[in-house]
């Protein structure tokens, strides 16, 4: 018997050794084919415009095409769950952002796929700061003067938002709860809408993404008053941080690539060293910061690590202000 245990042994190991340095050369020559890279939002949005312009830069250094498909849906749970069911090979991956990667485990009850199980962080790409605005039912210019505003109204006073836990009204919330104050919360389908009724006075304060509001900014529709990353912006340093006023309040909007879990290490590896290629293209670093957006050089286990700090820190967030969604 133990001859016999030890023969299949033998022969079990002489069957898989041909496959072995099939498999290495399969990684090794890899990509063969063009390389999906899916995102959680409709064509023509900030997410839509950055993974457009990190696939096109990225292709030259694989030698194969980065092709963008948009996935949009359920709060970005669609293409999540499309990647994390993906074969673990490299041809498939994700533009991930905080809402499907650390904020919608505390927004739905039923989450089909747990990111940070089912998905392999490979890199952030850029992180992008929001800004606070007002529009004419505000006379506040500075963001103190804002929170003076709120306070006096004395939780009667709203503000809006592109959807119920969205990166907009999880900023506002973040900021109301820090300084300590109640506003009322008005959600809509999308930045724009929103900022219609801020315009036409309706409503009075925005926390939005540069690229949505930019415009009204230059035709002084609404006023900027603050940036919510930890940093002024380099197109606007003349708007201050939220932190200036709120002490070690940040909130950004960041986006990052992922793959299927169990994608082999170094497939990983030469997707990370094709984006570090692409995001230090001086074109690339140029059409990031101009949709308000900052290159980032954080490696697989960095983008990990800030996906369970912010998955922590917004699940309190929308905790203690009561956030769900339809």
């Amino acid at each position: 018997m133990i001859a016999r245990r030890t023969l299949l042994a033998t022969g079990a190991a002489a069957g898989l050794a041909p496959l072995l340095p099939a498999a290495a050369s399969a990684q090794g020559n890899w990509p063969q084919r063009p390389v999906r890279l899916l995102l959680a939002f409709a064509p023509g949005g900030g997410t839509d415009l950055i993974a457009r312009t990190l696939g096109s830069a990225m292709t030259p250094s694989l030698g194969q095409t980065l092709v963008v498909e948009n996935r949009p849906g359920a709060g970005g749970n669609i293409a999540t769950e499309a990647v994390a069911s993906a074969r673990p090979d490299g041809y498939t991956l994700l533009m991930g952002n905080h809402g499907p990667m650390s904020v919608n485990v505390s927004l739905f009850r039923n989450m089909r796929v747990n990111p940070e199980t089912a998905l392999e962080p490979i890199g952030l790409v850029a992180d992008a700061p929001l800004i606070v605005v007002v529009g004419p039912s505000s006379k506040a210019n500075t963001l103190p003067e804002l929170l003076a505003e709120i306070r006096a109204a004395n939780g009667n006073l709203n503000y809006a938002s592109a959807s119920n836990g969205s990166a907009s009204h999880l900023a506002a919330a973040l900021m109301l709860q820090m300084a300590g104050l109640r506003a009322e919360h008005v959600p809509f389908r999308g930045a724009a809408p929103a900022l219609t009724d801020v315009v036409a006075g309706h409503l009075h304060f925005m926390v939005t993404t540069l690229p949505s509001v930019v415009g009204l900014m230059s035709s002084n529709a609404v006023r900027p008053l603050a940036v919510t990353g930890d940093a002024r912006m380099a197109l606007f340093p003349n708007i201050p941080t939220v932190a200036e006023t709120i002490p070690t309040y940040k909130a950004t909007a960041w986006y990052g690539v992922l793959a299927p879990k169990g994608t082999p290490e170094p497939i990983r590896a030469r997707i990370f060293a094709a984006m570090r290629e692409a995001l230090s293209n001086p074109d690339v670093i140029r059409r990031l910061r101009d949709e308000g957006a900052e290159p980032s050089t954080l490696n697989g286990p960095g983008f990990a690590e800030l996906i369970r700090w912010e998955r922590e820190r917004w699940a309190t967030v929308v905790r203690q202000a009561g956030i769900t969604v339809d």
